[in-house]
């Protein structure tokens, strides 16, 4: 019943491009109020849309915006992706099994990598493509549910995916850290896949550049005794040293 009414709800904000949390207590009258709202959570957790104020909007209208956030966050701090993603090929060992975390860190990342017969698995799309220029590699993507504004593979199947691989060495991507929250993402989905592919991985290594550094956002999907390795563009605050020596994690910068 309830798988039902929520796929009901989404092809009506998708036949309509939104919907407000009165007209769905006239559609579902036996519902209540929180329920519906936990509905259209659910419905954002998948990417499916986007919450608003008293209701929801469809992602296919959010689409031109949300394109342009992406294209923002590549062009954003490049010279320090950049600089990270050097640091961070300098320490992989290209015979074994990769993944590659979704985001525009990872991307810079992927343009970098050496042609080099590799196994690597991703839930970016945009990495994918990019990881298929180079004809050596074996490239493999996630699957699942694409979010639409993180461009990236997730939900029940991914993660069911994820259970079967064994990942030697991970390239993940935060959109935020700090000491007291850890690594955090704004999708709780993104989240849910981080989570399976540290746990997955026999090495985590965290690109993580100085922008998103005290900062915060709503999930947190890894702390510092999780992975093995953060690379950054700049020397952090000393007591974010000494806080990855407490943790056992090696500091790159």
């Amino acid at each position: 019943m309830k798988i039902a009414r929520r796929e009901d709800i989404r092809h009506y904000i998708e036949a309509k491009g939104e919907v407000t949390l009165l007209e769905l207590q006239e559609m579902f009258p036996d519902c209540s109020m929180m329920t519906l709202r936990r509905d259209l959570i659910n419905l954002e957790e998948q990417g499916l849309v986007k919450r608003t104020r008293g209701g929801a909007v469809s992602i296919d209208r959010l689409g031109g915006v949300i394109d342009g956030r992406y294209s923002q966050r590549v062009m954003d701090h490049t010279s320090a992706k950049m600089e990270i993603a050097r640091k961070a090929i300098e320490l992989i060992d290209f015979s074994c099994s990769l993944y590659i975390d979704s985001g525009s860190t990872t991307m810079f990342f992927a343009k970098q990598l050496p042609d080099l017969h590799c196994s690597i698995l991703t839930s970016g799309v945009n990495t994918a493509l990019e990881l298929t220029k180079n004809p050596k590699h074996s490239v493999t993507l996630l699957g699942g549910h694409l979010n639409h504004n993180t461009l990236s593979c997730g939900g029940a199947q991914a993660i069911e995916y994820l259970n079967t691989v064994n990942v030697d060495t991970a390239i993940m991507a935060t959109s935020g850290f700090s000491l007291e929250n850890g690594f955090t993402s704004g999708s709780y989905t993104d989240c849910e896949v981080k989570r399976a592919v540290i746990s997955r991985a026999r090495r985590t290594i965290m690109l993580l550049d100085n922008s998103k550094i005290d900062r915060s956002l709503p999930t947190t999907f890894a702390r510092l005794p999780d992975i093995q390795v953060v690379v950054t563009d700049i020397k952090p605050a000393d007591e974010i040293i000494a806080a990855c020596n407490a943790a056992g994690v090696d500091l790159v910068y």
